[in-house]
């Protein structure tokens, strides 16, 4: 008789087992695609062309044009973002229709801090002919406020400015160096 109960106990454990490994296997496969989710973008849009208009006065002013061959979009993330894996290449108008051009090979769009982060041969060409070259430069939407910690070359009719760092109001009117070189003329 113990050798008879002992056999059911076995088999018993047995199938218990069995069946508890089948059913965790399907768990697992599903605990291991809600992982790859959140780390795949929610969306991906190609040959992008964005344009950002205002309302005044019942008429319709384009602010701004923004141009990717890529966009991917993170906004299943906590801290989400939109990424330009390709680049970007913006037009920024301002009231009168000037047109400033930004361009770089990388961005990303922080969206619960509205920066945004230029990587790459990132270059601003205003419509005065300014150029701001540097490989990372940051900008604050809501302040309006360019940065950055990196070496940057800024080319005016007065002539070629460099330096490592600096922050800036968006029109480079109100513009603070960390190391600064090149010519300069100083305002009394």
């Amino acid at each position: 008789m113990t050798i008879k109960h002992l056999y059911i106990v076995r088999n018993t454990v047995t199938a218990f087992v069995v069946t508890l490994f089948f059913s965790c296997e399907n768990d697992f496969g599903d605990v291991q695609k809600i992982g790859v989710l959140q780390n795949q973008p929610i969306g991906e849009a190609k040959q992008i062309d964005l344009k950002y208009t205002e309302l005044i006065e019942d008429t319709v002013h384009l602010k701004a044009n923004l141009i990717s061959p890529k966009m991917l979009d993170y906004s299943n993330r906590d801290f989400s973002f939109s990424e330009f894996p390709e680049g970007i290449l913006l037009k920024v108008y301002d009231d009168d229709g000037k047109i400033t051009t930004i361009t770089s090979r990388y961005a990303i769009f922080y969206s619960d801090t509205d920066i945004i982060d230029l990587r790459d041969d990132v270059t601003i060409t205003t419509h005065s002919g300014e150029v701001l070259k540097t490989n990372q430069l940051y900008y604050n939407e809501k302040l309006e406020w360019v940065f950055t910690n990196q070496p940057w070359v800024f080319t005016q009719a007065s002539g070629t400015k460099y330096g490592v760092g600096f922050d800036s109001d968006k029109d480079f009117k109100n513009f603070e160096m960390l190391e600064m070189g090149g010519d300069f003329e100083l305002d009394n």
